[in-house]
């Protein structure tokens, strides 16, 4: 094996420690929860991005981070990538990375559902497994990658399950790339390829709105009024269908030039215009809205961040959707 893997860490729970006068995990170890590293899976370089929560990732750290990873897999001698990243937005910054980062060269994403000092940890193996990927020549070409509990999964397709559970990271319907066994890394399928956008600067003033029985446009006129959007993504039931009242609240930001994308609350599935009744996704193609696939809610709003800084042409963000 010839070249390195350069480890990026950003915090989480994998670099934190028990604070006992703060009654908590805290950050803490920073780059240094790589240490000690088994020096006969390869060289292994440790740089600091960051050392936040989890909940304090932002779009613009994300991109910041994506230029970053990119500097580095320019490297001649840089196998792949490996990012230490808290669980609660990994995989909303996997899918920013797999979005942008444009190179052959593997990136892998890893976390910890446990901090450094309680009993069985699972950030080091995590860590080791996520090495092993992103050295592997199978991985090339796979785009952005999350390894968690032995299993490899694509950025796209990903999601946190659970709230506590090591085993919580989990590709609804579709299952794992791969896995990492104790000799080698195993891929059993090939992500789809996503698009890639990679606009020279981004649009993070991009809102989220999930819906629920009753809801009414009262979230929407909010934005509306305050001219506080660039772009709203809408979790919409089922094939994408919405209550009468927000779908005035839908129509009234695209009237007033804010681009509208729809997603599902469900964990499966794509918007379609099935239905042509009053908040029927019919109706709100005919008014406009952009459907946005099968990604998640949170996952969409990453596509629209990046999409926005290319363009402000509806149809042209349309095509960006209509694409995986």
């Amino acid at each position: 094996m010839s070249g390195r893997v350069v480890l990026l860490t950003t915090g989480g729970t994998i670099a934190m420690r028990h604070d006992p006068d703060a009654g908590g995990l805290v950050p803490d170890i920073g780059g240094s929860a790589a240490r000690p590293f088994p020096e006969n899976v390869c060289p292994l370089d440790v740089r600091e991005f960051s050392n936040i929560p989890s909940p304090q990732m932002t779009p613009g750290r994300m991109h910041a981070l994506a230029l970053r990873v990119e500097e580095e897999l320019a490297r001649g001698d840089v196998m792949g990538v490996v990012i230490a990243h808290g669980t609660d937005t990994l995989e909303e910054t996997a899918y920013f990375l797999d979005l942008f980062v444009d190179s052959p060269k593997p990136v892998c994403l890893t976390a910890a559902m446990r901090g450094a000092e309680e009993i069985s940890p699972d950030g080091p193996k995590n860590l080791l497994c996520a090495v092993r990927t992103a050295a592997a020549r199978e991985a090339e070409g796979m785009g952005t990658l999350v390894v968690m509990n032995e299993e490899i999964h694509a950025a796209r397709e990903v999601t946190k399950t659970h709230s506590a559970n090591p085993k919580t990271f989990a590709s609804p319907f579709w299952g794992p790339l791969g896995y990492v066994d104790a000799d080698r890394v195993i891929f059993r399928r090939a992500p789809v390829k996503p698009l890639k956008i990679r606009p020279p600067r981004i649009e993070d003033n991009v809102h989220l709105i999930k819906l629920a029985a009753g809801s009414d446009d009262f979230f929407f006129r909010c934005l509306v009024e305050k001219k506080a959007a660039a772009g709203i993504v809408v979790e919409g039931f089922g094939r994408g269908n919405v209550p009468p009242r927000a779908f005035d609240g839908m129509k009234l930001a695209i009237e007033n030039g804010i681009p509208v994308v729809l997603t599902t609350r469900c964990p499966g599935g794509r918007v379609l215009d099935i239905y042509a009744y009053e908040g029927g996704v019919s109706q709100q193609l005919k008014a406009g809205v952009i459907l946005g696939g099968e990604i998640s809610g949170p996952k969409a709003r990453i596509k629209l961040i990046l999409a926005l800084g290319e363009t402000r042409d509806p149809a042209r963000i349309a095509a960006l959707f209509d694409n995986p």
